[in-house]
């Protein structure tokens, strides 16, 4: 597929490409030579280059195909052929940056024109409703987060305000049908239908916060450019999760402690959503994760008391607690044991870290691990970036923090004098957070003093530590990545002094 940011990052909200196409000769370039689309087909390898059409045009998009950010093997899959189905998923295409890439490659029209272009049906018809309130980041894949003011105010997050992250669009599964296939190495393969987990297995609920890799990206993106959805602090959420144990659906397929010792060190998971080449969502977790009687990872089928809501993973996803949300696998189809992880783009070559050097030009996926625990995490929801606040009085400050692994939020500090002073925020936890499995957040709140002779802008600071003291970066630009996710740097917001 031909895009300016990945496979994955195509899903996003794309920024201009940081790699720059290859210059054409100089003087003008002959594009008037019309092609059928049988001659088109027969281009569609390296040794015949590579073709495709879009909108009546042909391109030779050869020399792209090592730069491609996405790698080689996914531009190849609309290689002989139109990019417009690929598009179509992928509708963030529509933007002069990726426009102008590909235009430096046209050679020729395809004969018919754009008549002759591949019809292409919404991929996104018929997608769930969804509640207004939500701030959309992107409408195709839809993804959205919640308002900073009704964060705070819920210590569950109701379900039709719960942020969504979709990589490809919503599936329709019928429920009746479902089943949800579990093999791989040391298991005998089970099919399993949603009544099968919710009457052979003991259900087990746990109240887990879930936060996308990306939260607070726009922080970030501050301090350099980033490819990705715009988020705010909203792409985080806490629901009660009911289900079965992953675990004891591992044990009944015939997983031992012995096989998940040797044999096994990666639990992969496959969702059902997927795109034009019948790529699905795909993520794993380690196997220590998936098999500890503590770790409390689960195959949900409810969220808050009622059926999984489409957007969340209708009719079974997989939660795991503790972890950023790209594991938690959603319209969970396949669950496999291997002694691989997942082989997924999302965590091959997505969802991972780098120093702040490390660019599209230089980057190794391989270098680095993909993103399990999430780190330690803290933002302020009230009040609002621009607010009026009273100098010499006591501001009212809200939050959330949160940190992975179980570890349980311990303090939270807030200042209004550029970190001269601190005021130790109030914690308010959601039930079930027991040590080491504390798995949802900590909503906060501060008297915090404004400074008397502070007129006119005051920034607003928090920070929050966890159980075994890790805290805080006081900025973004150390931690800076290509991809903005992870970040975990002070929050700031700037009011107006009065």
């Amino acid at each position: 597929m031909f895009t300016a940011d990945g496979p994955n990052w195509r899903c996003e909200a794309a920024a201009a490409p940081q790699i720059a196409a290859p210059q054409p000769a100089k003087g003008k370039k002959d594009t008037s030579k019309v092609y059928t689309k049988e001659e088109v087909a027969k281009h569609k390898t390296r040794d015949s280059r590579i073709w495709v059409t879009h909108q009546g045009k042909v391109y030779d998009v050869s020399d792209w195909a090592d730069l491609h950010p996405g790698g080689a093997q996914r531009l190849m899959l609309a290689a002989g052929g139109p990019l417009e189905p690929f598009w179509a998923m992928y509708q963030q295409h529509n933007q002069p940056a990726v426009r102008n890439i590909l235009q430096q490659f046209q050679i020729g029209e395809l004969e018919g024109g754009a008549a002759a272009s591949q019809p292409v049906e919404d991929p996104y018809k018929g997608e769930p409703e969804r509640h207004p309130i939500l701030i959309v980041r992107t409408q195709k894949p839809f993804n959205a987060e919640t308002p900073k003011d009704i964060l705070a105010e819920h210590l569950i997050t109701p379900n039709e305000f719960f942020f969504v992250r979709n990589h490809l669009p919503v599936p329709h599964v019928d429920a009746s049908s479902y089943s949800l296939r579990i093999e791989g190495e040391g298991l005998r393969a089970l099919h399993l239908s949603l009544e099968d987990l919710k009457t052979k297995f003991k259900k087990h609920s746990i109240i887990a916060t879930l936060q996308c890799s990306g939260n607070r990206r726009d922080d970030m993106a501050q301090v350099k450019p980033i490819k990705g959805l715009d988020w705010d602090v909203g792409a985080i959420g806490t629901a009660v999760w009911g289900g079965v144990r992953l675990r004891d659906v591992l044990r009944a397929a015939g997983m031992d402690d012995e096989a998940a010792n040797s044999e096994v060190q990666h639990i992969q998971f496959e969702g059902l959503d997927q795109d034009e080449s019948s790529t699905h969502y795909g993520a794993s977790i380690p196997i220590e994760k998936a098999v500890d009687p503590f770790g409390d990872v689960l195959l949900a089928y409810e969220m808050n008391g009622s059926p999984l809501p489409a957007d969340h993973g209708y009719p079974v996803r997989v939660v795991v607690p503790g972890v950023t949300g790209a594991r938690s696998v959603k319209w969970l189809a396949r669950v496999v044991a291997s002694k691989e992880e997942s082989s997924s783009h999302w965590q091959q070559k997505d969802y991972k870290s780098f120093s702040p050097n490390v660019d599209w030009d230089n980057v190794d996926w391989s270098s680095a691990p993909a993103l399990q625990e999430t780190n330690v995490q803290s933002a302020i929801t009230e009040p609002k970036p621009g607010a009026k606040v009273g100098a010499g009085m006591d501001l009212p400050v809200k939050g959330y923090a949160f940190s992975g692994g179980g570890r349980p939020i311990i303090r939270v500090d807030v200042s209004a004098d550029g970190g001269k002073t601190w005021t130790t925020a109030e914690l308010q936890r959601a039930e079930q957070q027991q040590r080491h499995r504390a798995w949802g957040w900590t909503l906060w709140n501060a008297e915090v003093p404004v400074p008397a002779d502070q007129k006119g802008p005051v920034q607003l600071m928090a920070k929050a530590t966890d159980s075994s003291y890790n805290s805080q970066p006081d900025t973004a630009g150390p931690i800076w990545n290509l991809r903005g996710v992870v970040n975990n740097a002070w929050h700031r917001v700037d009011v107006d002094a009065e």
